[in-house]
Formats: C-alpha cells, structure tokens, sequence
C-alpha cells in the first residue's frame, strides 16, 4: 500500500549526495553555464526549500536530482543508485518507482477525472485494477478530495487541482517529492493549504520534499534552506524556526 511509515537512514547514508556537480546548456553556438561545482546532500525525512532569484539554477537541480536531466560532470547519487551511469530506459523507470513530481501548473490531463489522473502512474505497474483503486482511493482521502474523484480538472479550483497532482505524485509511494514552485499558480489561502498538506505529508509519513520556490512564506515551512545564485550554492543552513513538524524519523534538524 502507499504512504509507508517512515524509516530511518543511517546518519552516514544520505539519501542525495550531490559532489562537485556542473551543468550547462548550449545556445547556438554560446555554452551558458547553469551550475558550478554544487555539492550537498540530504537525508531521508528532510524538507529542504531550493530558493534564489530566477536563473539561478535552482529548477535545474532540482531535475537533475529527481533524474529529468543529466549533469555534465559530478556526482549524483540518489537512494544508493548513480544517476550518471543509468541509461535513458532505466533512468525512466528509476523516476517512475522513485520520484513524485509537483509542478506549478497541476499538469493534469484535462479529459480525464481527479480518479483517473491519480490512477496514471499505476499503469504502468503491475497491479490489479482493483489494486490501483485502492491505492488511488487512499491518497484522494488523504487529500481532502475522496467526494471530488469523479470531477474534472476544469471542474475543480486552483488548489484541489494542486491537491490532486499532490495525490497524483504520492500513489506510487515514492522516495522523494519533488515540487517546482507548487503554490506560484495559487492564492493564499490555497497555497496555505497545499504547504499544510506538505508539512503532513514530510510530519507523518516521513516523506523527503525537496521545494523549488520564490515564496518566503512556503520556504518558511521547511526544515532546511539552501540558496543559490547565478549557479553557484551561497547558504545551506538549517531553519530552527520552521513551522512544519520535524519527522519522527528524523530526531534532529540537519546541521
């Protein structure tokens, strides 16, 4: 079933180690430098805010951690597996078991319900049809959405969209969340409950979240923020003052 209780990493085993990790994108004939020697790492049951201003590389590491993009140079490990020496099938298949994807803009298939956008992920493995609704009926429950199943994503507001593509991410029970500015498309009040289900989800569930965001009051709820600018990491402190609960599996906040 998804949503596992959280389970405890050895200090010295992080969950992403980053090493001395370049990336750079061509434009015609210009090399524009993206990422410049980055290096950190993040335990399991972290929430950790990417934060900068745009173009400084922070949506960029983020895909490259949750495995859309590939690095130049360096290294990236996640849950003891090295990115750079898997193949474009196997990279594919290691995002679809491990990583939940949150994007800005729901990504929701329009012509399909909450239900059955959920359910998509479950295709493509082996379980039963009425395995996939049990597993699509719990995360909708756990949501706040279990009497919007059958509606529409036209049908739905702003933030139960996100709240489905929240559901959507989680259905697969993956390692990591991975979420690129999931409150920027949404009021207040909406993106206030999208960062209150993330803290449950990080409190309880011990699930690692990795937050790409312009917005201090979402960063405000992560345990850790790591800064960068112009492709270069400035600060990666802990934030001893953030609103969300630590993890049980997680006795103390990162260093």
């Amino acid at each position: 079933m998804p949503m596992t209780a959280p389970q405890t990493t050895a200090a010295d085993q992080p969950l992403v180690l980053v090493a001395h990790l370049f990336k750079s994108y061509r434009r015609g004939s210009q090399i524009l430098p993206v990422l410049q020697d980055i290096s950190l790492t993040i335990r399991e049951g972290e929430f950790v805010a990417l934060m900068g201003p745009s173009g400084s590389g922070k949506t960029t590491l983020l895909n490259l951690i949750a495995g859309l993009d590939r690095p130049d140079s360096g290294e990236l490990w996640v849950g003891g597996v090295d990115l750079t020496t898997l193949g474009e099938a196997e990279l594919a298949a290691w995002r679809a078991r491990h990583v939940g994807f949150i994007f800005q803009f729901y990504q929701l298939i329009p012509v399909l319900t909450a239900f059955e956008n959920v359910e998509l992920p479950l295709l493509l493995t082996p379980l039963s049809r009425r395995e996939r609704r049990e597993h699509v009926e719990l995360v909708l429950e756990l949501v706040g959405l279990s009497d919007r199943s059958h509606h529409y994503p036209g049908q739905l507001s702003g933030g139960q969209q996100q709240r489905v593509a929240i559901a959507r991410a989680l259905v697969t029970d993956p390692t990591l969340i991975a979420a690129d500015e999931p409150t920027g498309d949404l009021d207040r009040a909406s993106a206030n409950e999208v960062l209150d289900l993330l803290c449950r989800l990080n409190g309880e569930f011990g699930k690692t979240i990795i937050l790409v965001t312009h917005d201090p009051e979402a960063a405000s709820r992560a345990r850790r923020l790591i800064k960068l600018i112009k492709g270069a990491l400035i600060t990666d402190e802990a934030n001893r003052k953030g609103s969300c609960p630590v993890p049980a599996a997680q006795t103390t906040p990162p260093a």
